[in-house]
Order: structure tokens, then sequence, then C-alpha cells
């Protein structure tokens, strides 16, 4: 099996550039960001700004054909795939590869319902604290990638490909034997840290120093929880414990993505993570109060930034 060369990244957000500026900077790897023409348009002028420092990457729109990509990592919000995924099919070969870093439980299946779902693999990042601000991205840690097909024992010949190329990017990455469990802990972290951090406007520090902060977070994970054993998803206390440890690692004023996108105006994820959380709920016959709360509260966020929006018009 031929080693990871071509690599295209869509999605040019905090992660994405994190990743398509660790891959570039790597002797062995040819780095292409993919983005819709007007986004497109804005990265060959400027570049990606990152860490300090500006880089120019090849940027593709979608609209002519090139050598087949060996990976492509998709980095985008959710709740542009459905327009970001169609730009791939010019650049999607026999041998591509798929990674989502995207939040949720559901894009590796929407990815696969595009391109096919073997060569579509689990993936969640942990740890990293890209952040976007007005001088570009600032990545303080690298986390961790997990990634593997849903049960890993042995790896297969796709994943110890994909192993081999984050080690020479210098990633640091796991392959759980239990991937699907991996996926509902990630999704876990996401509904409480990062809703809660948005109601309370807050970065990690103040999870980090504040028990009041962190007793917002801890109903809406252990809601996550039930479901995933009603599930039969191999997920407990232990691993609620575990997501204090990874959140004392982080930079104090690293913010979450949903955080960010509240300050910015932006829509938020909320509807693939308390929106999730609450139908799982009602399909399964359990009860989800705090996020039924706080899916209410985010929501009205949204409608208000679209307000203020639509008011400066």
């Amino acid at each position: 099996m031929q080693p990871i060369e071509k690599i295209v990244v869509l999605g040019a957000g905090a992660m994405g550039a994190f990743y398509a500026a660790r891959f570039a900077a790597t002797v062995g790897f040819k780095v292409q960001l993919l983005a819709d023409p007007a986004r497109a348009a804005l990265l060959k002028e400027h570049g990606l700004r990152i860490n300090h420092q500006t880089l120019k990457l090849p940027v593709n729109d979608g609209s002519r054909h090139q050598s087949a990509a060996d990976l492509v990592i998709v980095a985008l919000k959710h709740h542009h795939l459905a327009t970001g995924l169609p730009l791939l099919r010019k650049l999607v070969g026999p041998q591509t590869l798929f990674l989502s870093v995207l939040n949720g439980l559901d894009s590796e299946a929407l990815i696969a319902a595009e391109f096919g779902a073997e060569r579509v693999l689990l993936c969640v990042a942990v740890g990293i604290d890209a952040v976007r601000t007005a001088e570009g991205i600032q990545v303080a840690h690298a986390g961790k990638l997990y990634f593997g097909e849903s049960r890993n024992q042995p790896a297969s010949p796709m994943v110890v490909k994909i192993q081999q190329a984050l080690d020479r990017a210098g990633l640091a990455w796991e392959t759980p034997a239990d991937m699907q469990r991996i996926l509902w802990w990630k999704f876990m972290i996401n509904v409480g840290i990062n809703q809660a951090s948005a109601v309370l406007r807050a970065p990690y520090g103040v999870f980090q120093r504040c028990e009041a902060a962190r007793a917002v977070i801890t109903p809406l994970m252990e809601e996550v929880i039930l479901l995933a054993r009603r599930l039969e998803i191999d997920l407990g206390e232990a691993d609620l414990e575990e997501w204090w440890r990874v959140l004392n690692r982080l930079a104090p004023e690293g913010k979450t993505s949903m955080l960010q996108d509240v300050e910015a105006g932006r829509p938020t994820e909320v509807e693939i993570f308390a929106g999730k959380v609450v139908a799982l709920g009602r399909e399964l016959g359990i009860p989800t109060p705090a996020n039924a709360g706080i899916l209410r509260i985010i929501r009205a966020l949204d409608v208000m930034a679209q307000e203020k929006i639509q008011g400066g018009r």
C-alpha cells in the first residue's frame, strides 16, 4: 500500500488550518485547501495566519479535476457539510481515505453516503485548543487524534497507513480497540464543555478553577452516559473523570468552538449536541432535562445573533 502523499483539507477554520499547516511543514506531503469559490479567493489572496505566521498553500474551489487525494481531512462546521462535500467529487479516487474532525456523531455517516463507507474512518480530536482571533489562528496544544474503524483488533492496513502519516507529521494519535466508545466520549465532552462555555461565555480557565461552572457541565454529560448505556456503548463515570484531567491540561485562555461561534454571532452546533441528546432521549424513553434546558437557551442565542445581523443590514 502506497504511503499517503496528497492531502486535501476541506475547511480552513481553526482546526483545518492547524492540520493543513502541520502536514505542509512536513517533507513528503502535498497539501491543498478546498473551499467554496468565495472563501477560496480569500485564501489565495491572504493565505492562512496561524501562530503569528502566514502560510500560503494551493487552494482549490472544486471546479477542476486534479489527481485524486490520498487523504481528505474534513474540518467544516457540521451545517456546512451539505454544500461542502460536493466540492470533493473531482478530487476523490479509489485510494482516497477520509478523516472527519467534526464534532457530533453523524459526520462520518454523511461522508459515507456521498463517497462510500469503506473509505471513511471514525475520528475525534481531543485536547486541541485552536482559537481564531483578530490576529489569526492560535494553537497552544495540538491534542491527540483518536481514529480507526469501529473495531481495531488488529488495525487494518488503511488505519496503519494513516498512523504512519500522522507519525511523519509529528501528530499524536491513538487507535482504540473500541472506537465507537471514544466517539461517544468525545460527544459527551462536547455536550458538556461546548454548551456550558457558550451560555456562560467562559474560556477553559473558568472551568478549571470554578466548581460552580463545572456543575453546569456535569448533568449535561451524565445524560449522554445514560443514553450510551441504553445503546450498549461502554461509557461511564470514569470517562467523565478522564475529561476533567484533559480539561486541566488545556490553555486557560482557550475557548471552545461553540463559544467562539457565539462571540462571533455565527450559528452554533447546538442541534448536533443538545438537539441530538434530546431527540435520542425521546426515542429511548430517557429524560434529558439538562440538555432540553440548554437547547432552549442556545437556540435563543442563535436567533438573537441572526436578528442582530439582519438589523445591521
